[in-house]
């Protein structure tokens, strides 16, 4: 299950430009011609840099090289740069000459390279701008083409049509846009009441190499067919499906939907109601507030009772539940699944007059915990629902 992480944030920083093609293709292999590549030079940036040198070999003989590196624009920074810079190649010597893809700074590449034993040492010098890394690296192993590409094969998690939603959530929607439409595809959600994620807003080397990068979204899962249908319409997006989110199976209850739908949509009021009955039981504890995200479609309940942890303090626990309901397939769907997260409790003095302040200095969360337990709440809300758990080791509704 993706961490959650649920702040609307606005939307305006700056993404690199436009990927623009700097490899130019080299020479048709002749016969006997091999393709290896190393994905790690060490020393370059900082450490920081991601290496690709694909080298076209003769024999022991290299006969064309391409080095692509993709590192920090700034220090410190989560913005990327990259450069792909052919070389040329003489005896041991590689050089080249070239400029970067995002801040257009003047790139040269002199390397030297010596086979030893099994791998490889390579030293010299590359400039980017007025940076210049001296590089001295050891000890390089080799990739095949065949191994270069495994290695390199990633998932975007992207589901676009799933049969349901026992291994995506319904509220989790991801984009994969071309890189040059990111920023209007951006701006254009500030208008739809979602959440973005802000760290699917980093454009990283995999995306940069790629020329599109997956953006992650959350949203009502009664408003996501529509907000897909609009984001498969956009220009630039190369992909839009559901993605992994907020629903762990475990904690996951489902049940017919027909009593709590009125028109079709989600009567909210009765099925807060109804859970906010459950768990005043199952916590022992006063409801004292319930509020819908419209962004998100999730619940947040608000629970208080007496602590017990100093009686005669007269303290109070606050516990905070969150709870997320939506169809449990994308079509027709005649159930609803409930996903609960486990109460959260903080416990602060509220009586009248000066107060005791309080905190947990092994929490980091500002004096809010998980409970040991959830003190029954999903097994009380499946007893009250008629609901269906999820059984982990079959893998389907029992």
């Amino acid at each position: 299950m993706r961490a959650l992480r649920l702040c609307l944030i606005s939307l305006t920083m700056a993404l690199p430009g436009p990927l623009r093609a700097q490899d130019r293709p080299l020479p048709k292999a002749t016969p006997g011609a091999e393709v290896r590549y190393f994905t790690s030079i060490d020393g370059l940036m900082e450490g920081n840099a991601d290496v690709i040198l694909k080298e076209t070999r003769q024999g022991k003989t290299v006969t064309g090289a391409v080095l692509d590196v993709c590192y920090p624009a700034e220090k410190g920074s989560s913005r990327k740069d990259r450069f792909v810079a052919n070389l040329a190649v003489n005896g041991s010597t590689l050089t080249g000459s070239t400029q970067s893809i995002a801040d257009k700074l003047p790139v040269t590449v002199k390397l030297t390279r010596k086979p030893t034993g099994d791998t490889f040492e390579f030293g010299g010098r590359i400039s980017v701008g007025q940076k210049v890394t001296d590089v001295t690296s050891t000890d390089n192993s080799d990739l095949s083409e065949a191994e270069f590409n495994d290695a390199r094969m990633t998932d975007d998690g992207i589901s676009a049509s799933p049969k349901d939603f026992t291994e995506v959530s319904p509220e989790a929607i991801a984009v994969k846009v071309k890189i040059d439409a990111a920023i209007d595809l951006l701006k254009s959600l500030r208008e739809q009441n979602v959440e973005v994620l802000l760290n699917s807003l980093e454009v990283t080397c995999e995306a940069l190499r790629a020329g599109a990068q997956v953006i992650d979204i959350n949203v009502d899962p009664e408003r996501a067919p529509s907000l897909l249908a609009r984001l498969k319409a956009t220009p630039g997006v190369v992909a839009a499906g559901w993605s992994a989110g907020m629903f762990d199976m475990e904690r996951t209850i489902r049940f017919p939907a027909a009593e709590w739908r009125d028109k079709g949509k989600l009567n909210r009021d009765k099925l807060a109601t109804a859970i906010s009955g459950v768990l005043e039981k199952a916590l022992n504890a006063k409801p004292a507030s319930a509020k819908w995200s419209d962004n998100t479609g999730k619940l947040t309940l608000t629970f208080k009772r007496p602590s017990v942890l100093v009686p005669a303090l007269g303290l109070t626990d606050t516990i905070k539940v969150t709870a997320l309901p939506g169809p449990d397939r994308p079509d027709e769907s005649d159930h609803i699944m409930l996903w609960v997260g486990a109460p959260s409790t903080s416990t602060a003095d509220e009586t009248d007059g000066p107060r005791l302040g309080l905190t947990d200095d092994l929490s980091a969360d500002d004096g809010e915990s998980n409970e040991t337990n959830d003190s029954g709440t999903l097994d009380a809300l499946a007893k009250q629902f008629k609901a269906q758990r999820w059984d982990v080791d079959k893998s389907a509704w029992k």
